[in-house]
């Protein structure tokens, strides 16, 4: 970053003296663009635990070559990079300084997975470089006072736990509840939503359990919680550990309410291999539409994608959530750089970033908008519950705005 270092000449109250002082006014931050093209970085997993997240970032390289074709954005093509790096976090710290210090990525975009992004978060906002839109859970990512150039997407985990917590009370108001969740940001937020509806209930009537991310299984995990007799069952945790809790509370014969995360409820990488059957009951929150969905098949924002699907990524599932969520958060981040118009500078994109205003998104449910200011860093506060029929998610109810504490 350049610094304007001419002198102004100010007057001085006492005296009426005149003294020189440098104006420390700073030349836009212009990294990763060019007349022509403009660079966007991420970091995913393409391979290790939950590679089956993987696929957002595959999504959005076809569309934005599709964007390409179309003219770019600003008369400038989009340069598209991303790094596999194994949901693990010295592997997510190489891959970032690499896109920043040598790739030059104007931005950072989607960034995969709660401990990933807790490795970088500080070194990014040191930079003073746009982190968007990142496919993480944690209430920590609209911190925009700690993490002023980070911003998350979807409905925090935090939300999503008390909304499911609120809908048990009304349901059973004594019940009793088991969490799993994984011992990260992610799986702390669904125990503080948890705990954020109960307050002073919660020793009383919580059994929590804690997993790490490397673990092979989770069953003795379930094991140890269906032994407290709960009503209801939550398991904050990802794709891979949350197929393993369907399976594991379906053989136990165990009959509590089950919740799951939002981000692990793809059909392709969760509900097929827990089982189709083994996951009936099983209820999420939703704030995507579902391509599989009869209910809009006469739907323009999902004709669109499936559109793109079949043309632009014909090995993907059209039906698999994560597909549609990076298709989505394309979407998304076009109106920010057509907002931006030309002044792609690192300072204007995030201040777009910060400027959304009841943005409706075609892929998201009807009523859920986008909104964003300097002081509000989470895109997305309402959701909808859905159950799992056996065949496909079913949403009930109305859409839910959350709240953090």
């Amino acid at each position: 970053m350049q610094i304007d270092r001419r002198l102004v000449l100010k007057g001085a109250a006492a005296g009426g003296i005149a003294v020189l002082a440098p104006a420390l006014a700073a030349a836009k931050d212009m990294t990763g663009v060019s007349e022509t093209e403009i660079k966007i970085g991420s970091t995913t997993s393409l391979s290790g635990p939950v590679s089956a997240l993987g696929v957002q970032d595959r999504v959005l390289e076809a569309y934005f070559k599709m964007i390409n074709e179309q003219g770019g954005i600003a008369g400038r093509k989009i340069d598209f990079i991303y790094y596999d790096d194994a949901f693990q976090p010295p592997k997510t710290v190489e891959m970032v300084r690499r896109l920043l210090e040598s790739d030059r990525v104007s931005f950072l975009f989607n960034m995969l997975g709660t401990a990933p992004n807790s490795a970088v978060v500080d070194y990014i906002n040191r930079a003073k470089v746009p982190h968007l839109f990142l496919s993480v859970n944690g209430s920590k990512w609209g911190d925009y006072k700690r993490y002023p150039w980070t911003m998350g997407f979807a409905p925090s985990a935090r939300t999503e736990a008390q909304v499911y917590v609120k809908y048990a009370v009304e349901q059973k108001p004594d019940g009793r509840f088991a969490v799993l969740y994984q011992n990260d940001d992610l799986g702390k937020d669904y125990l503080a939503g948890v705990r954020d509806v109960l307050g002073d209930q919660f020793d009383k009537r919580v059994t929590a359990v804690a997993h790490e991310v490397s673990a092979p299984t989770v069953d003795s995990e379930i094991i140890s919680l269906q032994a407290s007799g709960a009503d209801f069952f939550l398991a904050g945790s990802t794709a891979k550990f949350v197929a393993q809790s369907i399976r594991k509370t379906h053989e136990l014969g165990w009959n509590a309410t089950r919740f799951i995360a939002s981000g692990a409820a793809s059909i392709n990488g969760v509900i097929k291999p827990a089982g189709f059957d083994r996951a009936v009951g099983v209820i999420s929150s939703a704030y995507l539409k579902d391509a599989s969905d009869p209910a809009w098949a006469n739907d323009k924002g999902m004709a669109d994608y499936l559109g793109f699907m079949k043309e632009r990524f014909p090995s993907g599932n059209p039906s698999d959530l994560y597909c549609l969520y990076g298709y989505s958060l394309g979407l998304v981040l076009m109106q920010v750089l057509r907002q931006a118009a030309n002044d792609l500078s690192r300072e204007n994109i995030m201040r777009q970033a910060e400027n959304l205003k009841d943005l409706e998104v075609p892929t998201l449910l009807p009523g859920i908008k986008v909104n964003t200011s300097p002081t509000d860093h989470r895109p997305l506060e309402q959701l909808q519950l859905q159950r799992w029929d056996g065949a496909g998610w079913k949403r009930f109810g109305a859409v839910i705005e959350g709240a953090n504490i």
